[in-house]
C-alpha cells in the first residue's frame, strides 16, 4: 500500500481517534483531520458531548501537534434529520432504536466521503479490516463492530480503523507516550445528544398519551402514560405495586403496555429482521452467532432470509434494536428486530 495516499481521519477530541491520528502519521499517511459538529437538544451553549467546544479544542491541538490541516463540518441539520427524527420517530411506533448505528452509516461515513475526496476514511472505532472483511477489534470489551453492520463493500474498502489491534489500555498508554492532550476523559456510553435522559428526552418531544397496562391474562393493572417511555425486558419505572413487573410486549393499536411477573416469558428462540445488510456473500440458511443488543451475548442461531432461530431462548429479543451476525471474528451482516 503506497503511504502517501489521503485519509480524512473523523477527530472527536478523544484519546481513541487522536492516537489513531498518530498511528497513521507515523505510516506516513496524507492526513486530513476532521471534526464534525452535531444537533444537541437544548439551547445552543449546550453542545451534543460527541461534539463539545472542548472536544475540538482538544481535536484541534492534537491537529496542530501532527501538523496536520484541521476542518470542521457543521452537520447539524443532517444529525437532526438522519439520526434524531429517526429516532423520535421509532420511538413513536412503540420500538427501541439505535441512533449510534444509523449515525456511522449516514453521518461519520457517507457524509464524510461526500464532503472530501480521499482514497480512505479513518475513525477511532474498535474494529478491524481485512481486506473485503470487517472484524471485531482485538478488545473483546471495546469492540464495536455491533454499530457498523450497515456499512457496504463501497465504503468497506476505502476505510482504516488504526487502534482495532489494540486494546483499550495500549492506546491509553499509546496516549501518554505520545503526550497527547487527552489524556484522563471520562468516556460516555449514553447517547450523545440527550443532556439527561430517554425519558426526558421523549417527554420533552413526544406528547402523553395514556393507556392501560394489563398482565399476560388481559386484565388490567395500571396506567401508562406513554408506551414509548418502556422497552422490552424493562423493569424498574413501571410503578406497579406488588412487583416487580417487566415489560413483555406493547400494543400499538390498542395503546395497551403488557407485562408480566414471570421473567421467563421474556425469553424468546425467533425474531424477524427487516432492512438487512449483509457486508459478506453468505448461503442460506446460515449459521451465525447473533447478537441482539450491544452487551448481549452473542447466541447461536440460524438465519434463512429474514427469520432467526436460536438454539437457545434469548431473553428481551426487542423490536427495532439491531440483529448482528457474526461468523468467527467476522461480522457477517445485520438487520434492524421487527418481529419476535
Amino acid at each position: 500500500m503506497r503511504k502517501s495516499k489521503k485519509v480524512i481521519m473523523a477527530m472527536s477530541g478523544g484519546v481513541d481517534s487522536s492516537v489513531a491520528a498518530v498511528l497513521l502519521k507515523r505510516e506516513r499517511f496524507d492526513i486530513v483531520g476532521v471534526f464534525m459538529k452535531f444537533w444537541s437538544d437544548g439551547p445552543k451553549c449546550v453542545a451534543n458531548r460527541c461534539c463539545s467546544p472542548e472536544s475540538e479544542k482538544r481535536a484541534r491541538l492534537v491537529a496542530e501537534k501532527l501538523d496536520i490541516p484541521f476542518y470542521v463540518f457543521n452537520f447539524e441539520k443532517e444529525f437532526k434529520n438522519k439520526v434524531v427524527d429517526y429516532f423520535l420517530k421509532n420511538y413513536k411506533l412503540g420500538l427501541t432504536p439505535n441512533p449510534c448505528v444509523v449515525c456511522n452509516k449516514e453521518i461519520k461515513f457517507n457524509l464524510l466521503f461526500k464532503k472530501l475526496k480521499a482514497e480512505y476514511i479513518a475513525t477511532g472505532h474498535y474494529v478491524r479490516r481485512k481486506g473485503d472483511k470487517l472484524l471485531k477489534g482485538k478488545d473483546k470489551e471495546k469492540d464495536q463492530s455491533y454499530f457498523l453492520w450497515k456499512l457496504n463493500q463501497k465504503i468497506l474498502k476505502h476505510t482504516l480503523f488504526p487502534v482495532g489491534d489494540y486494546t483499550k489500555t495500549e492506546v491509553r498508554k499509546l496516549a501518554k507516550r505520545f503526550k497527547l492532550p487527552v489524556l484522563d476523559i471520562p468516556e460516555s456510553q449514553e447517547v450523545c445528544f440527550i443532556q439527561t435522559t430517554i425519558n426526558d428526552f421523549l417527554a420533552k418531544h413526544l406528547k402523553a398519551k395514556p393507556g392501560q397496562i394489563t398482565d399476560t391474562k388481559g386484565r388490567v393493572i395500571g396506567k401508562h402514560q406513554g408506551l414509548w417511555f418502556y422497552t422490552i425486558g424493562q423493569r424498574k419505572g413501571i410503578e406497579l405495586p406488588a412487583g416487580p413487573f417487566y415489560v413483555l410486549d406493547k400494543d400499538l393499536k390498542r395503546n395497551v403496555l403488557i407485562v408480566t411477573k414471570n421473567e421467563k416469558d421474556l425469553f424468546s428462540k425467533e425474531l424477524t429482521v427487516k432492512n438487512i445488510n449483509w457486508i459478506s456473500n453468505v448461503r442460506f440458511p446460515l449459521k451465525v452467532m447473533a447478537k441482539i443488543r450491544y452487551r448481549h451475548k452473542p447466541g447461536s442461531a440460524v438465519v434463512n432470509k429474514n427469520k432467526v432461530v436460536f438454539v437457545k431462548p434469548q431473553r428481551a429479543l426487542t423490536p427495532g434494536q439491531s440483529a448482528v451476525f457474526y461468523k468467527g471474528q467476522e461480522v457477517l451482516g445485520g438487520g434492524v428486530i421487527s418481529g419476535v
